[in-house]
């Protein structure tokens, strides 16, 4: 059973590690100095109420000899979280494997079974909360980009589907050791939520078949599809869907404009339902924001489509700005997005993006408008209004 999140809106930092289109290890906790600096930035968030964020192991730092793990950077991180009261999902895989390992090679499942073992293991003895993990981030995205257009190791192409198979195998076997450990640990699957607009009506065939390529991690790991891996619906307590604006584009033209004055776009709500009445599991935005000035109006309209989608019925139950401290890109270590809470200066230090940081204040504002409304609405639907708007708020806190 998935718990309510300690905020509804909270917030991720980029953890990448894989090896990235110039063969360079990139190492973006290092990057952004989040690694050092965790106490600094937990405790900014806590100020502003900020209470879940999303983490990464970075399985190529914590496992520098086969078998040997190194957890003393994660501890601090942990130490930091609970010391402000944050509570953390953690990544353990985002894109990065260690030098000597990579889907498909004959050890990558035991190894990644021995990585979840020993993270497990780890965080029982060190930690107080219940432990909220993410096996292997987006699957999909990370099968496309190594395995279709060789944009990070191991560098294959047209091979998109056998390494989407191998790490579908490895998380199933991985999720499965972390439950044998820890039975009450919650597991999210985080996938990206997209959609593929048909130019023609020649290419709506096309269109569809683009569009079901996103749920085949979640059909294989739920065991709706390659049964012989094992997965099962139990297996996962939510689903994290990563949007950004380029996760809608149409056949042969590319990536839809934002913003959107003529609604070619198809609403968030929609796309957010869509994923709920497939797997009935509780959902949550575990990646999303935007760049430069277009920061403030991104967040606005996905709290507005997320308003629509907890109207439409869908089981949401959180909003991840991603990333909190902006981050260079992947292949240019020297270009910065300009994409975080907190832009950095040449120093690394935090300088806050004021019109984000209001537009994210204004929402907490929303949704607990919304929670209240909420529960009034129920309160009078029943004769005992006094016993049930305790309940509701207890459920809804």
């Amino acid at each position: 059973m998935m718990d309510k999140f300690k905020s509804f809106i909270f917030g991720g930092f980029e953890c990448a590690d894989q090896i990235n289109a110039r063969g360079k290890r990139v190492d973006l906790l290092e990057e952004t100095q989040h690694s050092r600096r965790a106490d600094e930035d937990y405790s900014e968030l806590s100020e502003l109420g900020i209470l879940t964020v999303r983490e990464g192991i970075c399985w190529s730092r914590v496992e520098p000899v086969p078998g040997c793990y190194d957890f003393e950077e994660v501890l601090g991180r942990i130490k930091s979280a609970q010391k402000y009261g944050i509570e953390q999902i953690w990544d353990i895989v985002h894109f990065g494997y260690p030098a000597d390992i990579y889907p498909g090679h004959p050890l990558f499942t035991a190894r990644l079974v021995g990585l979840c073992q020993a993270f497990t293991s780890f965080y029982a003895q060190h930690a107080l909360a219940r432990l909220k993990v993410v096996p292997i981030n987006e699957i999909s995205f990370i099968s496309w980009l190594s395995g279709e257009v060789a944009g990070a190791a191991p560098f294959m192409r047209r091979n998109g589907w056998e390494l989407k198979y191998q790490l579908c195998k490895a998380a199933i076997q991985g999720i499965k050791a972390i439950r044998s450990l820890m039975p009450t640990a919650e597991v999210f699957l985080v996938e990206p939520l997209i959609w593929v607009h048909a130019g023609t009506p020649a290419d709506l065939h096309h269109a569809d078949l683009e569009n079901g390529y996103q749920f085949q991690t979640a059909d294989i790991v739920t065991g709706r599809i390659c049964p012989e891996l094992g997965g099962d619906p139990s297996l996962i307590d939510g689903i994290g869907a990563n949007y950004y604006w380029n996760c809608q584009w149409q056949l042969g033209y590319g990536s839809l404009p934002w913003p959107d004055p003529c609604g070619f776009r198809r609403p968030v709500s929609q796309l957010l339902a869509m994923v709920w009445e497939r797997y009935g599991k509780p959902i949550f935005i575990s990646e999303t924001g935007h760049f430069g000035s277009g920061r403030a109006l991104w967040i606005n309209e996905i709290f507005s489509e997320s308003l629509k989608a907890l109207q439409l019925g869908v089981d949401l139950r959180g909003i991840c700005l991603y990333p909190l401290v902006d981050r260079p890109d992947w292949d240019n270590l020297y270009c910065y997005h300009h994409s975080g809470l907190w832009d950095l200066t040449e120093d690394k230090d935090r300088m806050a993006n004021l019109p984000y940081v209001e537009a994210v204040m204004d929402g907490f504002g929303i949704f607990a408008e919304y929670r209240k409304n909420l529960v009034g609405a129920a309160v009078e639907e029943i004769e005992d209004g006094a016993v049930y708007k305790e309940l509701a708020v207890k459920c809804l806190s």
